[in-house]
């Protein structure tokens, strides 16, 4: 069972539908919307400010989402696909985005809406990527803009495929579907 811990008189708050991992970690300030998936050994650190997370959002193994004491949130908006081993810290990130696995978003950032952080990107802190657009490199530099209808149409698509893939972890023991 994921570990799940009130502190400073908070208690994350999950809505239906969720899958969390077993090793996953939530604390404090923390709110899930519905039909989301909470990977292994993510950990959503909601001690110092709040941490809000939207509907059909993956948060991918290894993920670290924190914040700044007093100074920033971390607010992910719906349809959003974080990879493997990324960390957002204080950063927004809007509807329909994709975190590339090991990726940084830093404190300020705001990725825009169907925006694509490339694999190991670092948005420093106080970037503002252009909604539909690709940033990649160390630091993240713009790349190109993306199809909007192509980018929209392939982040739904990763997040309904993990959607799927919590189910195998929610039915029978072997990732079957349960007899009925």
């Amino acid at each position: 069972m994921a570990l799940i811990k009130s502190v400073r008189g908070y208690t994350p708050q999950m809505g239906d539908n969720i899958f969390l991992a077993e090793n996953a970690t939530i604390i404090g300030d923390v709110i899930i919307g519905n039909d989301c998936s909470i990977w292994y050994n993510t950990v959503l650190r909601g001690d110092v400010n709040s941490i809000r997370i939207g509907n059909r959002v993956n948060v991918q193994d290894g993920t670290v989402i924190h914040t700044l004491y007093q100074k920033s949130v971390s607010i992910i908006g719906d349809d959003v696909s974080i990879g493997h081993n990324a960390v957002v810290h204080g950063a927004k990130i809007e509807n329909g985005a994709l975190i590339g696995m090991g990726a940084i978003v830093l404190d300020h950032a705001v990725v825009g809406e169907g925006a694509i952080i490339a694999a190991g990107s670092v948005v420093l802190s106080g970037t503002k990527v252009e909604p539909g657009s690709i940033y990649a490199g160390v630091p993240a530099k713009f790349v190109k803009k993306v199809d909007p209808a192509q980018s929209k149409e392939m982040n739904q698509k990763i997040a309904r495929n993990y959607l799927m893939y919590a189910g195998w972890f929610k039915e029978g023991e072997e990732g079957l579907p349960t007899p009925q």
